[in-house]
C-alpha cells in the first residue's frame, strides 16, 4: 500500500470516522496531526503516515479516536494512537507518522572526516528537513569557524549541534564566573571549578564561602544556574 501524506495548510476540524480500513486510519491520523501541529513551526511542513502492520486484523468499528501518548512530540519520526471506542470488539493500535519541517540551515559543501577543524567556507545554506534529527540544525556559518567535527560528514549533509564536538569552557581549578538566572532577575558571582566545564553539560563550582554549586557550562569560564 502506498503512503498517505499531506503538506500542512489551513487546519480544518476533524471528526472520528467509522471505517477501520488501513487507508481510512491513515487519513484519520493525518487529519489529527494536521489539527495538532503548532502554528510556530519554523518552516514548511510535510506529514507522511505509514501503513499499519499488515498482520493486524481489526474488527469493524463505528467510532475511532486518534490520540497522542504523553510526551509525544509531532516532530520527525513519531506515532499516533488510534483506538476503537464504539464497536463489538474494542482495539487500540499505533500508526507510524513522519513530520518533516523544511527550512533554511547549513549543509556541508564536501565530505570531511571526524576531527576536521571547520571554517565558514566549508558550509552553505540550503533547505533541509529540520526535524530529521533531534539535534538542532545550525544556521550561523560564522559560528562554525574553529569548531571540530565529532563524526565524519558527507557532501550535502546538514550540520547539527551533534555533528560538532562539545567545547570545554573551563578546566577544574579555573576561576569561573557564576550567573544565577531567575524570573526577571540575574545574580552574578565567582568561584573555583571543581569539575571541567563541557559545553551544555552539568559542572560543579565552589564559591568563596565554600558552597558547592551545580550549573551548566555556557561560555568561556561561565557557569549558569537556573533558579
Amino acid at each position: 500500500m502506498g503512503r498517505a501524506a499531506f503538506a500542512a495548510g489551513p487546519v480544518a476540524p476533524s471528526a472520528p470516522s467509522a471505517p477501520s480500513t488501513s487507508s481510512s486510519l491513515e487519513q484519520q491520523a493525518l487529519s489529527f496531526v494536521q489539527g495538532h501541529l503548532g502554528s510556530d513551526l519554523p518552516g514548511r511542513v510535510e506529514v507522511t503516515a505509514g501503513p499499519l502492520d499488515a498482520r493486524l486484523r481489526l474488527a469493524p468499528c463505528q467510532q475511532v479516536q486518534a490520540y497522542l501518548t504523553p510526551n509525544t512530540r509531532l516532530w520527525g519520526k513519531t506515532r499516533v494512537g488510534l483506538r476503537c471506542t464504539q464497536g463489538a470488539t474494542l482495539w487500540n493500535v499505533y500508526l507510524p507518522v513522519t513530520v518533516k519541517v523544511w527550512g533554511k540551515a547549513l549543509v556541508m559543501i564536501q565530505a570531511l572526516p571526524a576531527g576536521q577543524v571547520l571554517a565558514a567556507a566549508d558550509v552553505r545554506e540550503a533547505e533541509v528537513d529540520l526535524a530529521e534529527e533531534a539535534s538542532p540544525a545550525l544556521t550561523d556559518a560564522s559560528a562554525l569557524a574553529g569548531r571540530v567535527l565529532a563524526r565524519s560528514v558527507s557532501a550535502g549533509q546538514g550540520v547539527r549541534q551533534a555533528t560538532l564536538k562539545a567545547r570545554q569552557w573551563f578546566a577544574a581549578g579555573d576561576t569561573v564566573r557564576i550567573r544565577a538566572v531567575g524570573d526577571g532577575y540575574a545574580v552574578a558571582g565567582s568561584g573555583e571549578a571543581v569539575t571541567a566545564g563541557i559545553e551544555g553539560q552539568p559542572a560543579r563550582v565552589r564559591t568563596e564561602s565554600g558552597r558547592l554549586l551545580t550549573g551548566v557550562a555556557v561560555a568561556e569560564h561561565q557557569l549558569e544556574l537556573a533558579l
